[in-house]
């Protein structure tokens, strides 16, 4: 298993499409089981290795410092204080001075099995983003490959030219060489527009320049939260399917 003890999580953004089902929390304390959903990504985190869990935070981030808090020193928290303006590129840089170290990058409104985290640590890559197979979830993002590095990503599948390998799932293993390339890649975008997402605009362009592996875990359980659909989801698929594998009552596909 790789050495990376970091993960970066980013959750300042508003949640404006979950307005209806969100009032004073943000979207990573969207409860479907016991405990709020970053909370439980964060045990999974732990249960992988991982040491320090930094999330940067904008909207409401009360909620994420008192997690910090009361965290016995596994969580930090950094501040983007221009998340009414920027994308979540910009979000990943406001922490370029807390990660000096390989780490791993996570949305907070995810919720996945262990497969996620082992599947890139446990890979020889230096820096990887992780793929599903297709979800239906609706608004997914495509990932194509070349040679098995990635080549391009859309919502619009018909734009990707090459080999389109899977969706993806906003886990990501990032080295120190390539988060300094993205924040490169980030200050010169930053002299147009802040709205520079890390995904579509970012890795894609850092992938020109530097080999990012995507592995495939075809039958992936995993959903993000992002609107209404995506919660139903979550809540009356994914999550029961999570919980009957993790008893052990379903076992994944062997690949």
């Amino acid at each position: 298993m790789s050495a990376i003890r970091t993960a970066v999580i980013l959750a300042a953004g508003r949640g404006t499409r979950l307005a209806g089902e969100l009032t004073d929390r943000p979207k990573g304390f969207i409860r479907i089981g016991a405990e709020p959903i970053v909370e439980e990504s964060i045990g999974r985190l732990q249960a992988a290795g991982i040491r320090q869990v930094i999330i940067v935070t904008g909207h409401l981030a009360n909620d994420y410092e008192e997690l910090a808090r009361r965290s016995a020193g596994v969580v930090q928290t950094v501040h983007n204080d221009r998340f009414a303006e920027s994308g979540s590129m910009y979000s990943l840089y406001c922490a370029r001075y807390r990660v000096r170290e390989p780490f791993l990058l996570l949305e907070s409104d995810l919720v996945y099995e262990p497969r996620a985290l082992t599947t890139l640590l446990a890979g020889a890559a230096e820096d990887a983003i992780l793929l599903s197979g297709p979800t239906g979830a609706g608004d997914e993002v495509f990932v194509a490959t070349r040679d098995g590095l990635l080549s391009g990503m859309s919502k619009r599948r018909a734009e990707l030219a090459g080999n389109v390998a899977g969706e993806l799932v906003g886990i990501t293993r990032v080295s120190p060489a390539l988060f300094a390339l993205m924040c490169g890649i980030a200050e010169a975008a930053f002299r147009r527009t802040l709205m520079f997402d890390y995904e579509t605009d970012c890795l894609v362009a850092a992938g020109r320049e530097r080999p990012i592996a995507c592995p495939l875990v075809p039958d992936l359980l995993w959903g993000e939260i992002d609107n209404p659909g995506h919660l139903a989801r979550v809540r009356d698929q994914v999550y029961p399917q999570l919980q009957r594998r993790q008893a052990g009552l379903v076992a994944p596909t062997r690949q």
